[in-house]
């Protein structure tokens, strides 16, 4: 680390072979090693965008970090997200105006510095069905919005746009004439929330971070009412330890509270608000923008997501089980309704591709509306050495993940430099101008579909060379999985290097499979089992297991889909276990 702050050259013992920031096996036991064996500055609870851009930004400072997370990398909020990386254009409504600044800022921030091979421009139609006070209304809303996002910051998207009928009707034919006189087009950012956590993951574990997954924290090490670290299990062999650190930051969103707890005293509580989503087909939207609706309680997105379209959300309090949040008849049939009010052709349930549901980890506050709770973020040390992140939202990670480590570094015995990582380019960020344009050559080079080219340089970048290496050193490798055209190349990639330890890791985070297939996946399971079996050294029964479970889930999501309510809901989905709920942990303190 240099005096001004800014990252040295990455740590070579978590290196794995020529890719930078592996998270494959082997770079998972050193990690072990390293949580059990050092007292670190700094250990993360948590594997969410938040934990994981906690972890990069104390470790581009010269710290020395690890983390733990219970499941797997953006197992929870941060896969299950709108996707998008924008100021939030309905907070100026709220008059929150700090935060949609904040969150402009970081729009910039990522698409020009951080990751611009990740964050990709989407533009929204915003439907006028009332000729004068809308257009003056909404005008004067998004014009601000442009205005707050060029204040101090790189903003390489266009500037809002007025509509006429006609106009607004050639960019969005799906929309029913007698229901809009005109429009506003405005741009914001679209980001795979998975791909992007993982990426910060790596890029922490290139600088030197000991990150690890499957990993849960059992309690935590108080000494003289003084947090000084965590006892965890390894959930993949039951093996428990104790990490010992100088302060421990608590990112678990939705498991805020229970963290806190442990240390017997909590200053932040957090309530988790569902949101759910349908993704459905392209062509069940006819349109190449996406479109803002209002509802009585907030607004709705209808997204161009690839080949599909996403489209929610709702906003509701969640009080079933965090891990598995499902999605009701009455969330599904709630968007269907407020989505049809404005498309020429109906939505039906027929169209619905996939659902998912994800929590919102809201700071709780008086109010009985989760959708009136401040999306603003809060720190906290509830107790000395144990330091809280709560709130927030996915567009400010990395000044949430700032805001944290600058309390950490108060209470350090030695100077810490300033966050840095406004200049610290993810994995794959590297040379991206030049990269972006090279998908015609990888797909001749390589005999790929261009399409399957330019998802693979938008998803890892210049690290693209790693996954074709993978297809030029094993031939096979370069078949193309049926559906969305993933490359086998792409599942043995997860494993190596990103962290996949289960068949759920990456059919549900590493690729879109699950939210982009209508069979979630199942048909293309047994075969990403039996790749990622060769991998892990699994057994038949275990790939075997794997699929099972897979399809356990699958069926208990579409009778949570059927049922009334959230109760009925909760307990459809939790008729199928998690495959990390399947290993045995002994009960004592005994490795096994």
């Amino acid at each position: 680390m240099t005096s001004a702050g800014r990252p040295s050259e990455p740590d070579p013992r978590v290196e794995v072979g020529s890719v930078p920031g592996s998270l494959g096996p082997a770079g998972r036991r050193a990690a072990l090693e390293r949580l059990a064996g050092e007292e670190l500055d700094v250990l993360v609870i948590g594997g969410g965008v938040t934990g994981v851009g906690c972890a990069l930004d104390a470790v581009t400072r010269g710290l020395s970090v690890g983390l733990v997370e219970q499941r797997d990398l953006a197992a929870g909020t941060s896969s299950r997200s709108s996707k998008l990386i924008h100021g939030g254009l309905r907070y100026l409504e709220q008059r929150d105006i700090h935060l949609v600044r904040e969150a402009l800022h970081e729009r910039g921030v990522l698409m020009t510095r951080v990751c611009p091979h990740l964050v990709r421009p989407v533009s929204f139609l915003i439907p006028l069905t009332h000729r004068i006070w809308q257009r003056a209304y909404y005008g004067a809303g998004v014009a601000l919005y442009d205005v707050l996002a060029a204040i101090g910051a790189d903003n390489p998207l266009p500037r809002h746009r007025h509509l006429s009928r006609e106009a607004a009707l050639r960019l969005v034919p799906g929309l029913r004439r007698d229901h809009l006189v005109g429009g506003i087009l405005y741009w914001d950012a679209q980001v795979d929330d998975a791909r992007h956590t993982v990426t910060v993951a790596r890029t922490a574990a290139r600088h030197g971070a000991a990150i690890t997954t499957s990993t849960r924290v059992e309690s935590l090490v108080v000494d003289d009412g003084v947090v000084r670290g965590a006892r965890v299990v390894d959930v993949e062999t039951g093996r428990r330890f104790t990490v010992r650190a100088r302060r421990v930051v608590n990112a678990t969103g939705v498991w805020t509270d229970d963290i806190q707890d442990m240390a017997g005293r909590a200053t932040l509580r957090v309530r988790a608000a569902k949101g759910v989503h349908l993704v459905v087909p392209r062509e069940a939207v006819d349109g190449d923008s996406g479109v803002v609706l209002r509802t009585e309680r907030s607004v709705l997105f209808v997204i161009p997501w690839g080949r599909h379209w996403l489209v929610g959300t709702t906003d509701t309090d969640w009080a079933f089980d965090r891990a598995h949040p499902a999605a009701s008849r009455a969330d599904i049939d709630y968007i269907l309704e407020h989505a049809n009010r404005a498309l020429a052709r109906p939505l039906t349930h027929d169209d619905i591709v996939a659902v998912y549901a994800g929590l919102r980890p809201l700071v709780a506050a008086e109010a009985d509306d989760t959708t009136e709770l401040s999306r603003e973020h809060a720190v906290a040390e509830p107790v000395p050495g144990l330091v809280t992140i709560a709130g927030g939202k996915y567009t400010t990670y990395r000044l949430m993940a700032a805001d944290t480590i600058d309390r950490v570094a108060a209470g350090l015995d030695r100077r810490v430099p300033p966050s840095c990582t406004a200049d610290v380019p993810l994995l794959g960020a590297a040379d991206w101008e030049t990269w972006r344009h090279r998908g015609p050559e990888i797909a001749a080079a390589h005999a790929l579909p261009d399409p399957v080219a330019e998802r693979l340089l938008w998803r890892h970048g210049s690290r693209v060379v790693d996954v074709l290496a993978l297809c030029e050193a094993d031939p096979a490798l370069a078949e193309l999985l049926p559906g969305e055209g993933y490359l086998a190349a792409e599942v043995v990639h997860a494993v190596r290097h990103e962290g996949a330890l289960h068949l759920d890791d990456v059919l549900a985070r590493r690729l879109r499979v699950a939210i982009e297939e209508r069979d979630g996946g199942l048909s293309i399971a047994p075969h990403v089992a039996e790749i990622m079996g060769r991998e892990l050294g699994w057994t038949p029964e275990v790939v075997e297991r794997e699929v099972g479970v897979w399809r356990a889930r699958l069926e208990a999501e579409a009778a949570a889909h059927r049922a009334p309510d959230d109760a009925t809901a909760a307990a459809a989905r939790a008729a199928a276990p998690d495959a990390r709920d399947l290993v045995e942990v002994a009960p004592d303190d005994t490795a096994v």
